[in-house]
């Protein structure tokens, strides 16, 4: 299946919070932050991460990110897809239905 048609969700064993326009996440594991992991996200970063909720497609994601800043859809699958991909290499994200 094409990345661009996948639903992600995010993990549960993470705490999210929104300071100074950033987002910081840190992985929880066995009931203790892994500050050795801590992932610090830019505004667009911060928007993507919102749209990820399991019912929006990668593709729809992409679709918002150009309605929202001047880019190419190009540019911006490009960039969702690398960021995406690297969310989930860090075990942050996992597909809907795993």
């Amino acid at each position: 299946m094409n990345i661009l048609a996948k639903y992600y969700t995010k993990d549960t064993d993470l705490v999210t919070r929104y300071v100074a326009d950033e987002t910081i996440i840190v992985p929880v594991r066995n009931n203790v932050g892994d500050l050795d992991s801590i992932y610090t996200l830019n505004e667009v970063a911060t928007m993507i991460w919102h749209l990820i909720d399991g019912r929006k497609s990668v593709s729809e994601i992409v679709e918002e990110i150009c309605k929202v800043y001047d880019v190419r859809r190009e540019e911006a699958e490009e960039d969702t897809l690398e960021f995406i991909i690297s969310l989930k290499e860090a075990g942050l994200l996992r597909l809907n239905n795993e």
